[in-house]
C-alpha cells in the first residue's frame, strides 16, 4: 500500500490507505481508515465511508467451488459504500447503488444500477444482482444466486446452494436460487438450492421454499404452498 493519491480532497482524511493502479474519480469522498486495494477503480461522485475496504483479494480454501478470474474492484458513479463494508476485489457495482454498514460484497458478484444491501448483508461470490433490487437487512445471497431487476429481499432471508452441505465431489456445480423480476421474498424465508421464484411471486415471510414458485404466486408455510395469486392491484407496474 501507498499513501493517499488522486481526487481525495485538499487534506486526506486519517488513516486512508490507496494501493498501487488505484484510480479515483472527481468528487469521491473518504471517511477515516478506509483501504483500498491494488487496481480499485472508484467512479465519480462515490462516497466512501470509515472503515471500509475496498478491492480485497479473496483467500479460498482448497475446496472452494469459486472459480473464474479476480480482477479489479469496479464502483460506477455515486456509488454510496457504507462504513465497515467489505467489497471483495472482481466485484462490480452499479451506478448509484448503496451498499449498507458491514455488508460484505464477494468476487465476481455483480450489483446493478440504483440497487440496495442493507447493512450487514452478504453477496456471495458470483451472484448477479440486477437494477433497483432492494436487499434489506442481515440477507445471505449465496454463491451463484440470481436476483432479477426490481426484486425485494427482506430482512434474515437466506438462500441456499447445496443439498449435500458440502459432501459432494469438486466437480459438482452448485446452485443458487433465481429470483425473478419485481418478485418479492418476505423476512427470514429460506430458499433451498436451486429454486426459482418466478416473476411478481411474493413468499411470506418465515417460509421455507423447497420448490419452484409460479410467476404471480403467493406461497406461504414450512414447506412453502400456493395459497393464491398476486393480484392486479399489487404488481410492480401499479407503484411505480
Amino acid at each position: 500500500m501507498s499513501g493517499p493519491r488522486g481526487e481525495a480532497g485538499a487534506t486526506p482524511p486519517p488513516g486512508l490507505l490507496l494501493g498501487d493502479g488505484v484510480r479515483v474519480g472527481e468528487g469521491v469522498s473518504f471517511g477515516a481508515y478506509v483501504v483500498v486495494h491494488d487496481g480499485t477503480l472508484i467512479g465519480d461522485g462515490c462516497s466512501i465511508e470509515d472503515h471500509a475496504v475496498l478491492g480485497k483479494r479473496p483467500r479460498l480454501a482448497r475446496h472452494s467451488s469459486a472459480r473464474g478470474e479476480v480482477v479489479g474492484l469496479e464502483l460506477a458513479e455515486r456509488v454510496s459504500v457504507g462504513a465497515g463494508a467489505v467489497v471483495f476485489a472482481g466485484a462490480r457495482i452499479g451506478a448509484e447503488t448503496i451498499l449498507g454498514d458491514q455488508s460484505f460484497v464477494r468476487e465476481r458478484a455483480s450489483i446493478g444500477a440504483r440497487s440496495v444491501i442493507g447493512r450487514g448483508s452478504v453477496v456471495d461470490n458470483d451472484v448477479r444482482v440486477g437494477a433497483r433490487v432492494r436487499v434489506q437487512s442481515g440477507v445471505y445471497l449465496t454463491a451463484f444466486t440470481i436476483v432479477e431487476d426490481d426484486v425485494f429481499v427482506g430482512p434474515g432471508v437466506t438462500t441456499t446452494n447445496d443439498d449435500t452441505m458440502a459432501r459432494h465431489a469438486p466437480e459438482t456445480l452448485l446452485r443458487g436460487a433465481i429470483l425473478r423480476r419485481a418478485c418479492r421474498v418476505g423476512a427470514g424465508a429460506v430458499l433451498t438450492p436451486g429454486v426459482e421464484v418466478g416473476e411478481e411471486a411474493f413468499v411470506a415471510a418465515g417460509a421455507v421454499v423447497t420448490r419452484d414458485v409460479p410467476a404471480r404466486a403467493v406461497v406461504m408455510g414450512v414447506p412453502a404452498r400456493i395459497v393464491r395469486e398476486v393480484g392486479e392491484e399489487d404488481l410492480l407496474e401499479r407503484w411505480r
